[in-house]
């Protein structure tokens, strides 16, 4: 019983800027899933030369599959969010839409409106 006050004061004050909610900085174009598929496809293409060529495919498709991505006009949408710690990341969010200084907060890798 003596152990389980400091130990919930200390889960507390761990889990307090989880609970803060953090603004979105702006939007970006978000080109992920061509770089998957670019980088697939390349490895598959380049494991003709070998696994040096595998490699070098890869990251040809890379950054290829970025470029027709973005050049299709497919490209998604992400957010630079920046926390209370005033650190900024880049989330992805394919569904919702935010505008910049908006309130949000994190629910795993997605984000989602604080209410007022």
């Amino acid at each position: 019983m003596s152990r389980s006050i400091p130990l919930s004061f200390t889960f507390c004050l761990l889990l307090s800027p989880v609970c803060m909610a953090d603004q979105v900085v702006r939007e970006v174009p978000d080109t992920t899933a061509g770089k998957g598929a670019g980088a697939v496809t390349g490895l598959m293409v380049g494991a003709v030369g070998g696994p040096i060529g595998a490699l070098i495919g890869a990251g040809v498709g890379f950054f290829a599959g970025s470029a027709v991505q973005e050049a299709a006009g497919l490209t998604e949408t992400a957010y630079e969010v920046k926390d209370t710690q005033g650190e900024i990341s880049t989330v992805r969010s394919p569904n919702a839409r935010f505008e910049p200084g908006q309130q949000v907060t994190r629910k795993g890798p997605r984000l989602v409106r604080q209410d007022s």
